[in-house]
């Protein structure tokens, strides 16, 4: 446990950092963090992953080598990420200066039933990609620390490594569009220039 009191709402804080996002590529994790993401507003350069536990930061880091020109952010959860922390090594050995992750740590696995996970345990995830060799890596746990690491993010060359402590408070559902096939090719569009599936 961290021992600090978590006030953050986890829709106010996805909000919140897409609010600045610009031209920023958004890929979400598993689950509750694409529904925060849709909550926050569709957008053509969302990428949902809709059910690849394990696969939003390496599906970040190959976006973010293959578009150096462009700002990639994984938007995911505590859950998600632990089953993928060996990623952290490979996308620290890397190096990508466009890529930042933004873990939404309610402690808890959401999709599962709401158990504990294990940074409700004093496993530290920021400290792991410090560890790996992120450039710059923090824990939110209140409104002025989320407002200093926005620009983190957003701007700070990566990678980029940041936890927001967010409560476990149940949300609404908001499901973003679910035809995969189409949302690849609205992606590709907005990446590349292309004319999407209508």
């Amino acid at each position: 446990m961290s021992g600090r009191d978590i006030t953050l709402q986890r829709r106010n804080v996805v909000a919140r950092i897409l609010r600045d996002r610009g031209e920023t590529l958004v890929v979400t994790g598993l689950g509750s963090t694409t529904w925060d993401v849709a909550a926050a507003g569709d957008h053509s350069g969302n990428f949902y992953l809709w059910g690849g536990m394990g696969g939003a930061a390496m599906t970040g880091l190959g976006l973010a080598l293959a578009q150096p020109e462009r700002r990639v952010l994984v938007i995911t959860g505590d859950g998600e990420m632990l089953m993928a922390i060996g990623s952290l090594a490979t996308i620290a050995v890397a190096s990508p200066a466009n890529f930042a992750i933004c873990v939404i740590d309610n402690e808890r696995y959401g999709e599962t039933g709401m158990q504990e996970t294990h940074t409700a345990h004093a496993v530290d995830m920021a400290g792991m990609a410090e560890a790996a060799g992120f450039r710059a890596t923090a824990t939110i746990f209140g409104e002025s620390d989320l407002e200093a690491r926005i620009p983190v993010l957003h701007e700070t060359p990566g990678p980029v490594f940041v936890i927001a402590k967010v409560t476990a408070d149940p949300v609404p559902l908001v499901l973003p569009p679910r035809d995969g096939t189409w949302l690849k090719h609205r992606f590709r569009g907005a990446l590349l220039g292309e004319v999407a599936y209508a």
